[in-house]
């Protein structure tokens, strides 16, 4: 990435948005590592979740740590990254770049809890219940003016929100 300041990109918003397919999408046209952020959660908080319990902060921090530390080393070593990660609070969004040490551009993807509900019911084998849904959007902190994000429309095109996002964010494809 000669010239391109290093830096991850960070798609941000509740259980069921999309954030993973997109992060796939982006990985694949940046050649960049990708992190799912349900991979770093504790045991512990996967059971929690399991059995329909919302995660508390004291849940979170760790697992915004032990995220940022990975999104951290892979944009040192390769300069730019990519992950899907919920990062509904502005003080989850900073602790994360805290962890990582390095700039993140946040995507939100956004929509409304009646198109983002039948799509989580439908999802087979994942640990998030469906019923934490409410939660997440209870929780959720748009963000500010004065952080590095974007908030885009979940239900458009896959390939149409990862141009926008790349063209958002100053990258091209395969750097």
């Amino acid at each position: 990435m000669t010239g391109v300041p290093s830096f991850a990109i960070v798609v941000m918003g509740v259980s069921g948005c999309g954030k993973s397919t997109l992060v796939a999408h982006l990985a694949a046209h940046l050649t960049a590592p990708a992190f799912e952020g349900d991979d770093f959660h504790a045991p512990e908080s996967v059971a929690k979740m399991r059995s329909g319990q919302p995660l508390d902060d004291a849940d979170r921090w760790p697992w915004l740590d032990r995220l940022g530390a990975a999104i951290g080393a892979a944009v040192r070593a390769q300069g730019i990254a990519v992950a899907a990660c919920s990062a509904l609070k502005r003080s989850y969004r900073e602790r994360l770049e805290a962890a990582a040490g390095v700039p993140i551009a946040f995507v939100l993807l956004e929509g409304d809890r009646e198109e983002i509900a039948p799509r989580l019911a439908a999802r087979a084998g994942h640990y998030m219940a469906p019923s934490l849904l409410d939660s997440q959007f209870a929780t959720l902190e748009r963000p500010g003016a004065d952080e590095r994000a974007i908030a885009l429309h979940c239900y458009r095109p896959v390939e149409e929100l990862c141009g926008e996002v790349l063209a958002w964010a100053g990258v091209e494809a395969g750097v």
